[in-house]
């Protein structure tokens, strides 16, 4: 093991792999009991949903750690997610089973473009502020989604939305529960989010406000596994959400594993990332896989760098993540028994983390600050991460042309605004 992983190489430990394998376990496990509700609400049954999150996640973080050998874990994407349930099915009228074909053909497409040079000329292709406006549109719809569940965000007649009844138990307790998983975030406490739903779930199941259905049982047996279905796959509108899945999985892993690469030291003097090119394809692999299994798009979990932090270097605490996710599977009574206002404070948290590409936008340039507000803004108000960066997109060209800085737009930039372009139209045509 020690031979196979580099253990003595990188300076650790089989302890210390196995510790911070737990402590990344702690912090991400909360996917468990979120992206199976996000699954269900796009008709997948909770079951099935839990089952294709586990094994995923699983098989995902075991190919990572097994042939990158990065102590990362990979799981079903936040905000993905909710692009799959709220976009694809609820949104755009598409079935569970279109909506993983379109996963699984942008995954496939995005593993085979990963192998080829033009992944470094995209990755340089698209301005930083785009990236920035993309991440945290995503960010906000996540937001929108979580305060709607907690009911701190309301419909509204008049004024599209109002704030809730705050007098309603469910709430407060949600509320109770967002500021107490920032509070356990700002303390170190690598499970606070997985805590505070577990703790929100015992009140509700002991005052009667959810009901309880036990803690263990065989892993269910239902499975959403090779479910696809290729009938629309010839339709523009098919095209465009495999775009827009392709791009999303492009930035979400290219952003992370970046971001992972400097905490975990992967970063060499010279500026190269180790072994990147394999944490890539194991990334992209891992979401192949998903989507076969029956889950939305995988991704490399930034919650590894607690993991990391805690002393992980190798594979080793990657498999251990994933062995522990594997156990999981007795647990389906308990996870299905979670309520949603235990769940919904930790989409507004894990929200708030993608933020932070806004302190890299220059906002005395309105020809960078008006695309990224659109983007950041139109994704929760249209319930479209595709209206969001297409719009955003437009928008950005279209100041630069009426500004005279036609040099700033490049190739990538004109290939994405013309797609987005027909994507718009493609209702009027």
């Amino acid at each position: 093991m020690d031979k196979f992983f580099g253990l003595s190489e990188s300076d650790t430990s089989l302890r210390r792999e196995i510790l911070a394998g737990i402590s990344t376990f702690l912090t991400m496990a909360f996917i468990v009991a979120v992206n199976p509700i996000f699954l269900a609400e796009a008709g997948i049954p909770f079951a099935t949903g839990f089952v294709a999150t586990i094994l995923a996640t699983a098989i995902g973080t075991a190919i990572m750690g097994l042939w990158a050998k990065w102590p990362v874990a990979v799981a079903p994407g936040m905000g993905l997610n909710a692009y799959f349930a709220y976009g694809l099915v609820l949104g755009q009228g598409f079935t569970w089973q279109q909506a993983l074909t379109a996963v699984f053909i942008a995954s496939f497409l995005f593993l085979l473009f990963s192998l080829s040079r033009l992944r470094s000329w995209l990755i340089g292709a698209i301005p930083t502020s785009l990236q920035a406006g993309i991440t945290t549109g995503i960010g906000l719809f996540l937001a929108m989604i979580g305060l709607q569940s907690m009911g701190l965000v309301v419909d509204s007649p008049d004024t599209l939305l109002q704030l809730g009844a705050l007098n309603t138990p469910e709430l407060l307790l949600a509320l109770l529960g967002l500021m107490a998983m920032a509070g356990f975030a700002k303390r170190g406490f690598n499970g606070g989010i997985l805590l505070t739903i577990l703790a929100l779930s015992v009140v509700g199941w002991v005052t009667g406000l959810s009901e309880f259905n036990g803690i263990t049982s065989q892993p269910p047996l239902e499975s959403a596994g090779f479910s696809l279905d290729f009938s629309m796959v010839t339709s523009f509108g098919f095209l465009s959400i495999v775009f827009v899945l392709f791009f999303l999985d492009f930035f979400d892993t290219t952003g992370t594993l970046t971001g992972i690469a400097e905490i975990a030291g992967k970063r060499g003097p010279d500026g190269k990332i180790e072994k990147l090119d394999r944490a890539v394809l194991a990334d992209t692999g891992a979401s192949v896989v998903g989507s076969l299994l029956g889950t939305s798009s995988m991704t490399t979990y930034m919650e590894s760098a607690t993991g990391i932090r805690a002393g992980g270097r190798t594979g080793l605490t990657a498999l251990t993540v994933a062995a522990l996710f594997l156990l999981c599977l007795f647990f389906e009574p308990l996870f299905a028994s979670i309520p949603a206002f235990a769940t919904a404070p930790a989409l507004v948290f894990v929200a708030a983390g993608f933020m932070t590409p806004l302190r890299t936008v220059d906002w005395d340039d309105m020809a960078v600050a008006l695309p990224v507000l659109l983007m950041a803004v139109l994704m929760p108000l249209t319930f479209s991460i595709a209206a969001g960066i297409a719009i955003g997109f437009i928008a950005y060209v279209g100041i630069r042309l009426i500004a005279g800085r036609y040099e700033e737009i490049n190739a990538g930039t004109w290939v994405i605004t013309v797609f987005a372009c027909l994507w718009l139209a493609t209702p009027f045509i």
